[in-house]
């Protein structure tokens, strides 16, 4: 059962910790998941969650940091000696350690590899802090199960009882040579009922879907998913079996994309918290707000342009607003779709097949949003050219809207840049200057002016 975080509680559990009363505390968390230790910590004070961290034992505590809120952890740390630190990554898997000290300072980093002792678990750590956080190399793990393909099987099931002792979870047990180049994969079925006679030459499996340690998260994250996975192997250049990465670390990745593509679309060029600092969030807004002052003061410009068509016909004046949004709606659509279609590479063929069928939608929803409005114009002005001009521009925007917006997130995807910029403020300011751009020019060769 989860921890109730009721206010009532917590009051308890400062007053136990402004008496020091440490019984009482192990009392209240024994037995409790460390996730909800962890939630537990982020609702107190930083004096009072490093006193928990210290009081409980390493083993508990070490999950519990990789739980908290990343600023808590980061704070929580700054008041651990590096002895105390090196504790808490001993008994962490190597992935996880390498996270905890690649936040430290570089002149702590040492210091807490020097207090580690177990030299196998310090030099696995050590590596992968070599490798980029955004690689399959900085998301692996070095624990996992491997087998020698020349090992009989009751000599393969004494090395995997070894093994197990450093690997939290068993997701598959991995098959290699000599030179630790990685053969295939080995099923527990196939192992169990296998002879004792049988050499796991005899019965592994070849066919094993693996990554390289230099491949993107991403790219990763695409693999696991495509063949449902729960555990991939990672291999080097020559093929060598280096580590594997969990579905645990794939979600992760997953989540920070998605909240990263989700900030971008709003128009918010850095990875930031609502708990962050005014300046930090003005930084990260300001200048997608700044490009649509930009762009609004473009538009305010080209409608100057046809002052004499907006004074004789004062009804268009009305529509502009509709016809701006109708071109950043639409452009957000399209692009939208393309870069969730990006993401999950499921976009397939050529730009200019894509370009073609975008445009064949936006001018089937552009005839039938302006047929409506053909119709409504000329009932409420009886000016039937007045409503044509409205109603074909805004077909004519909706179909350059649905191209804008397909072809920008593909063209950004081709040159290396992050697509999902496209569905925010920069294809909507982009067509409203030029959904404004054709309906005046529209206007004004429809009404002779």
């Amino acid at each position: 059962m989860s921890i109730d975080l009721t206010k009532e509680f917590i009051q308890q559990i400062e007053l136990f910790i402004e008496n020091k009363d440490d019984r009482s505390i192990l009392a209240l968390l024994e037995g409790e998941h460390h996730a909800d230790i962890a939630e537990l910590l982020d609702e107190l004070a930083l004096e009072e969650s490093t006193y928990i961290i210290k009081l409980l034992d390493s083993d508990i505590t070490s999950d519990i940091l990789m739980e908290v809120d990343e600023d808590i952890r980061e704070s929580i740390l700054k008041n651990l000696s590096a002895k105390e630190i090196a504790e808490e990554v001993e008994e962490l898997d190597t992935d996880d350690a390498a996270d905890i000290i690649a936040e430290l300072p570089e002149d702590r980093q040492e210091k807490v590899i020097s207090e580690i002792e177990d030299e196998e678990h310090k030099a696995d750590i050590q590596e992968l802090l070599n490798y980029d956080e955004d690689s399959a190399g900085g998301l692996m793990a070095k624990e996992l199960i491997k087998v020698n393909e020349n090992w009989n099987i009751p000599q393969c099931l004494k090395e995997m009882r070894n093994q197990a002792n450093e690997v939290t979870r068993v997701h598959s047990i991995y098959v290699i040579d000599n030179d630790n180049v990685l053969k295939g994969r080995l099923s527990l079925k196939d192992l169990l009922v296998a002879s004792t006679n049988a050499h796991i030459s005899d019965i592994y499996i070849p066919k094993v879907t693996s990554v390289n340690v230099h491949d993107e998260a991403e790219d990763v994250a695409r693999i696991m998913q495509k063949y449902d996975l729960e555990a991939i192997p990672v291999v080097d250049d020559q093929n060598h079996l280096e580590g594997r990465i969990t579905i645990d670390d794939i979600v992760d990745v997953i989540k920070e994309e998605a909240e990263k593509d989700y900030q971008l679309a709003a128009g918010i060029v850095q990875d930031v918290e609502a708990d962050d600092s005014i300046l930090q969030l003005t930084r990260a807004r300001l200048p997608w707000l700044f490009l649509g002052l930009i762009g609004g003061i473009g538009a305010a410009g080209i409608m100057g342009g046809f002052d004499n068509l907006l004074k004789s016909h004062t009804i268009l004046f009305y529509f502009t607003p509709l016809i701006a949004a109708m071109a950043g709606n639409v452009g957000v659509q399209s692009s939208a779709i393309i870069v969730q279609g990006l993401a999950n590479d499921d976009v397939k063929g050529s730009i200019n097949n894509r370009l073609f069928k975008e445009m064949l939608l936006a001018a089937l929803n552009g005839f039938l949003l302006a047929l409506f409005l053909l119709i409504f114009v000329w009932i409420w002005k009886n000016e039937f050219l007045t409503a044509l001009a409205i109603s074909l521009s805004l077909v004519i925007v909706i179909i350059v809207a649905g191209i804008i917006g397909t072809f920008i997130p593909l063209f950004l995807d081709k040159r290396g840049i992050d697509p999902a910029i496209a569905t925010g403020p920069f294809i909507t300011t982009s067509n409203d200057i030029f959904g404004i751009l054709i309906y005046f020019w529209v206007a004004k060769m429809i009404l002779g002016f």
